[in-house]
């Protein structure tokens, strides 16, 4: 096991499965790479998603601390702060989640279903708020729960720091021993990378195995696929130190597909609904419209360019987020 010795808490169930792709590749033509998926949208807590494997290690260090709450950041309908609320109750901290009002979606639907639904289902407290409100939210909540003589950690958004990562070090290494029973040498890893802490875990992994996987995030988030290269870089480095004491030259393991995050992020595309509707209709499973199914655009858009090829491998890490299509009903216009 490549992480150790540290403060955990189980919330997962792991290994998620990694499965073929065969209608979808039969569907994308003869020159499409072998597709697989590695579900981690069936990590199982609070439906899933890639932050509960994030979650084990920063509610266990929450824990270890002495802490009695939570608070963490994210959009409105944002999958990190649905699991954080979900492990919150599993852990039985409270949770104070700062949502801000960052997408330009004004509907019933994004205010009060999906993910917001959960959080409140999971017993969660929210403070919707501007961005530039969200730092002096975050001060009067965590003076809330001094005044009550409760200790309180913050989390940061999606999760995404040196702890939060450790989970998707632990991810690359049970991936690498699936494809090895499975007989396969994977070729690249690609997935939606927005504040960068999956992608940081997956690229400090394949650096202390050693491996030759390209870590594909696809940018999702920020108006240039630099800045996710850059936070990216930041983030593996403090995780490799917080791991080994030292970090790796890991600059270039670091890769971006740029140009799928449309007008903005959590606004829907043609080629992410194409993206979902095909992958619902090929393999019956489901993405979302923020992260998962801009993600599979990307990996379409590369098959259909040529940027795969058919004698590669190519592993679509399925970071979850399913629960957030119900707050766009409308983002999909009429499947058939």
């Amino acid at each position: 096991m490549l992480v150790t010795n540290k403060p955990r808490l189980p919330l997962a169930h792991l290994p998620t499965p990694l499965e073929r792709m065969d209608r979808l590749r039969a569907a994308l033509g003869p020159d499409c790479p072998t597709l697989l998926v590695k579900r981690d949208d069936c990590t199982g807590l609070g439906t899933g998603g890639n932050k509960t494997r994030k979650l084990e290690f920063l509610i266990g260090e929450a824990l270890a601390q002495g802490c009695q709450a939570v608070v963490t950041f994210g959009a409105v309908q944002s999958n990190h702060a649905r699991q954080t609320a979900a492990a919150a109750a599993k852990a039985g901290l409270l949770c104070d989640l700062i949502l801000i009002d960052m997408v330009a979606n004004r509907s019933e639907a994004y205010a009060s279903n999906g993910n917001v639904l959960l959080d409140k289902l999971f017993g969660a407290r929210l403070h919707v708020v501007a961005n530039e409100r969200a730092a002096e939210t975050l001060q009067r909540v965590l003076a809330e729960h001094a005044a009550a003589g409760r200790k309180a950690h913050v989390i940061p958004i999606g999760g995404s720091n040196a702890t939060g990562s450790l989970g998707y070090v632990e991810a690359f290494e049970e991936l690498m021993i699936q494809a090895k029973a499975m007989s396969l040498q994977p070729d690249a890893i690609v997935h939606a990378s927005s504040s960068c802490g999956t992608q940081a875990g997956l690229v400090a992994g394949a650096a202390l195995l050693n491996s030759s996987v390209r870590i594909m995030g696809v940018n999702v988030y920020k108006k240039s696929g630099a800045d996710i290269a850059t936070a990216t870089h930041l983030q593996v480095i403090d995780t490799l130190t917080l791991l080994t004491g030292a970090p790796l030259d890991v600059m270039d393991r670091i890769h971006v597909i740029d140009g799928y995050v449309g007008e903005a992020y959590g606004i829907p595309t043609d080629a992410m609904r194409e993206a979902i509707l095909m992958t619902a209709q090929t393999e019956g499973l489901l993405l979302d419209p923020v992260y998962s199914g801009k993600a599979m655009a990307a990996l379409i858009g590369h098959v259909r360019r040529g940027k795969f090829t058919r004698d590669q491998t190519i592993i679509f890490l399925h970071t979850g987020g399913a629960a957030a299509l119900a707050a766009y009903p409308d983002s999909l216009g009429n499947p058939r």
